[in-house]
């Protein structure tokens, strides 16, 4: 099966709620998504975002720690003594609750660490958006699951042919390039996203003892945080190293932190885009991939970024035509919403200058 980016899941994702938003009646033949991928690649977080960026509704259910009356209902007793009724969890969206959002999506993420049990009180939700003549789900809201794959080291149990009939596949591994966008909109520490940058074969790694730390998107935000609160803490570099060991692995944390040694010999560029200091790139690629994602964090940090637009200018086009390419798409990726900051960017003198060195889609 072809692998895909989160990226790439993340657009069919929204293609199939604006399918079932436009045509509410054919709410029961959209098919539901399953998303097959390693664990720490953020399958149910891009899933959760897009339901903060359409403001929709969420409901996360994590199936194998469910028991079969979870999904089905609880049975009891009618009173007559001549049957019996269904009491249906209240978690499940209503079409007649004013406090259930009329759009959203229900995530069995997991799915593929359940047991077979689960897995067939899940068939009639996941297949037919309902459990008998009970509950309904509503139109607007969408069926997503997520799982393991059986190779990857995780609890993962072979999904039965009858389940996965249901769904549509898609399969999603690491992709270092729309990683690093992602980590530039949010705000990532440079660090983190220069070393990516530099070595993108270790953003994602599954060999060695996955019993410990081991890189992957999931790990690496992790210690983008650590490293951003160590620093403001005055966290020594010891102490720094042994938890980014806990959470990348031995082998990365080593590459890693020798990579932030390196780094830290970057010339201020704070001063250097304030034109306090001369422009000085550097010779060795490591250390351009950091001066870079410097140059965009302090961009974003400034309270009027247009203000060190000389300086920016005066970096950009002492750099090769790649790095200054890469350098362009990082800054259009971070302001892409700012329409006052791109008018003075293309306004400003030196931008012809730039735009006749490199290419510009």
């Amino acid at each position: 099966m072809n692998t895909t980016s989160i990226t790439k899941a993340k657009q069919i994702l929204q293609h199939q709620l604006n399918i079932l938003w436009d045509n509410p009646e054919k709410a029961e033949v959209v098919p539901p998504l399953m998303i097959w991928g390693p664990p720490g690649i953020g399958k149910s977080t891009f899933i959760r975002n897009l339901c903060k960026e359409n403001d929709i509704g969420f409901i996360d259910v994590r199936l194998a720690q469910r028991e079969p009356v979870d999904i089905r209902g609880l049975p009891v007793p009618r009173d007559d003594r001549k049957g019996i009724d269904w009491i249906v969890s209240s978690e499940w969206p209503r079409a007649d609750d004013e406090d259930t959002p009329e759009k959203g999506i229900i995530l069995f993420d997991e799915i593929t660490a359940a047991d077979s049990t689960l897995q067939v009180a899940a068939y009639e939700f996941i297949l037919d958006r309902r459990l008998g003549q009970l509950y309904q789900v509503p139109d607007g809201w969408y069926i997503v699951a997520a799982g393991n794959r059986t190779g990857d080291a995780a609890v993962a149990r072979t999904m039965s042919s009858a389940l996965a009939n249901r769904f549509c596949h898609i399969e999603v591994g690491s992709n270092s390039a729309s990683w690093l966008d992602w980590a530039i909109v949010n705000n990532i520490d440079p660090r983190v996203t220069a070393f990516i940058r530099y070595m993108p074969q270790k953003l994602f790694s599954m060999e060695g003892n996955k019993e410990r730390g081991w890189p992957s998107p999931r790990s690496w935000e992790r210690v983008a945080m650590e490293l951003e609160l160590g620093t403001k803490n005055g966290l020594d570099d010891d102490l720094m190293h042994v938890i980014v060991e806990g959470l990348v692995g031995e082998g990365a944390a080593l590459e890693f932190m020798a990579f932030l040694q390196w780094s830290e010999k970057i010339p201020d560029i704070g001063k250097m885009l304030s034109g306090d200091i001369r422009v000085k790139i550097p010779k060795r690629p490591d250390q351009k991939y950091a001066m870079i994602s410097a140059i965009v964090h302090h961009m974003r940090q400034h309270e009027q970024p247009e203000n060190l637009l000389n300086g920016f200018f005066d970096i950009i086009t002492e750099f090769s035509n790649d790095w200054a390419q890469l350098l362009h798409h990082d800054i259009s990726l971070l302001f892409r919403s700012n329409l006052d900051f791109f008018e003075t960017f293309r306004e400003h003198p030196q931008y012809a200058v730039m735009a006749n060195k490199i290419v510009i889609a």
